[in-house]
């Protein structure tokens, strides 16, 4: 009973939140188990283009280190601020979500041949807390009951926890970077005189994710005006 109960509970979660963080959870297991190394995950462009380990291009963005507080650290981040986007301003548009992954991971991997990043998955989450922050200006944030601010300045604030935990902040500035640059495209430079929307998401790409957004068994996150995410 249990184990249907957490199965319907896993199903219920929006399917681009919930193919990303089991991909996640399920690599670092392998990892723990010594099922893979790390060595075989990490973005090296010499043996991806020499040797044609193409997989490399994913793996570094599903692996966030040996399981202990940064690993659930970042796991809460992504899958929370993940799943508000996809049940929020992507509702409904989930071929537009998978678009935002994808141009989100080119442009990592292009910064990645130039920035020793071995891998992005804090990049990854870093880009989609900012644009969730750019979204959602007027939400009040408690961060763990030490600080009060508005949206907009989550990402800095995890720049700021990250730089504690002994992290490189290259890492958080190519993600705030990127997700600056979707932002720009997707909110601001449409709307501007003469402008028009860039990123177009392929007919095919509608035509198998979105669904209508009306659907009897959807459960969104508690609302944000009366929550406090990131807390």
């Amino acid at each position: 009973m249990a184990y249907q109960t957490l199965l319907q509970e896993y199903m219920l979660i929006p399917p681009v939140t919930r193919a990303y963080t089991t991909a996640c959870v399920v690599t670092t297991l392998a990892v723990q188990l010594d099922l893979v190394s790390p060595f075989q995950l990490y973005f090296n462009p010499i043996v991806i283009l020499k040797k044609y380990q193409l997989w490399r291009l994913i793996t570094t963005f599903l692996f966030f280190g040996n399981l202990g507080f940064s690993f659930f650290f970042n796991m809460i981040f992504t899958y929370r601020y993940c799943r508000m986007l996809e049940e929020g301003s992507f509702r409904g548009r989930t071929a537009d979500f998978i678009v935002m992954f994808v141009f989100g991971g080119v442009l990592m991997i292009l910064c990645a041949f130039f920035v020793n990043l071995l891998f992005l998955g804090q990049a990854f989450t870093i880009m989609i807390v900012y644009v969730w922050s750019r979204r959602n200006v007027f939400v009040r944030m408690n961060f763990f009951g030490l600080m009060n601010f508005q949206a907009p300045y989550l990402p800095w604030v995890l720049l700021g926890f990250s730089v504690l935990l002994g992290n490189s902040i290259s890492v958080d500035l190519v993600g705030m970077a990127i997700g600056h640059i979707y932002f720009f495209m997707e909110d601001v430079l449409p709307r501007q005189r003469g402008g028009q929307k860039l990123l177009k998401t392929p007919t095919f790409l509608k035509r198998m994710f979105d669904t209508p957004a009306d659907e009897p068994e959807y459960e969104p996150l508690p609302d944000l005006a009366n929550e406090q995410p990131g807390g």
